[in-house]
């Protein structure tokens, strides 16, 4: 099934199953699957169990973002796309730091499968702030990082971002509406915020201009993860009939 994700029809969350056992993982899926849009496998679940997780997750009938961040040389990358491909998911993420041959590459190999996945370029990870920048080298901030970066992707043919919060409403103007705005760093209010460090609420991202939030930790953490789920999915509902 190809999803259309430019914009959601129901929930505009994406619930990162960050678990390291397909078990745990397809229990909470299956528990929150009709108050979210989206189920994210990330790092931790793929290496643990590999490309088998993808295919009981599908079931569910949500699109799949497989979340692996891809960053190593075009070909690589382009194979590793094709891949991705057969196994059904809709979007795959990319950093969009690999540079535009690498991107370019992943984007006409999406294309050339014709499966309905959709490259995702990340651009500056929400775990980072300008003193990390520094750290590793940046000139840049974050915040100037991230529309270059962003256009860089959007000018190789990705359509597809992950961003911070504080970067989506600069690259929703930047890139256009039809752009598919990823935003992990959601917090309900009075969370906490974890290792991320470029935070907001799942209102104030949507009426920022993100289309899909990235939220883990207060869902499967949550005494009740169906109710969170579903609480922060109505807000972000809300929030988008009130954009």
């Amino acid at each position: 099934m190809t999803h259309d994700l430019r914009a959601p029809a129901g929930s505009p969350v994406a619930f990162a199953l960050d678990l390291p056992d397909l078990d745990a993982a397809r229990r909470v899926a299956e528990v929150v699957a009709p108050h979210v849009g989206m189920l994210k496998i990330g790092l931790e679940l793929f290496v643990a169990h590999g490309p088998a997780v993808v295919a009981p997750l599908r079931e569910l009938g949500l699109p799949i973002f497989l979340d692996l961040k891809l960053h190593d040389i075009p070909e690589t990358v382009e194979r590793a796309v094709a891949r991705a491909s057969a196994l059904g998911v809709s979007l795959l993420t990319v950093h969009a730091a690999g540079g535009r041959a690498m991107l370019e590459r992943a984007v006409a190999r999406a294309d050339r499968e014709g499966a309905g996945l959709s490259v995702c370029a990340v651009t500056v990870l929400t775990s980072l702030d300008a003193a990390d920048a520094r750290d590793i080298g940046l000139a840049r901030s974050p915040s100037e990082t991230v529309p270059k970066v962003a256009r860089l992707a959007f000018d190789a043919g990705v359509r597809a971002f992950v961003c911070s919060p504080a970067e989506v409403a600069g690259l929703r103007t930047d890139l256009g509406p039809d752009a598919v705005l990823v935003t992990p760093g959601v917090r309900p209010a009075n969370s906490e915020a974890g290792d991320q460090k470029r935070t907001t609420t799942p209102a104030a991202a949507i009426a920022a201009g993100a289309t899909w939030l990235v939220v883990g930790r207060p869902i499967r953490d949550a005494e009740r993860p169906a109710d969170a789920a579903r609480a922060i999915s109505a807000e972000a509902r809300s929030a988008r009939g009130a954009s």
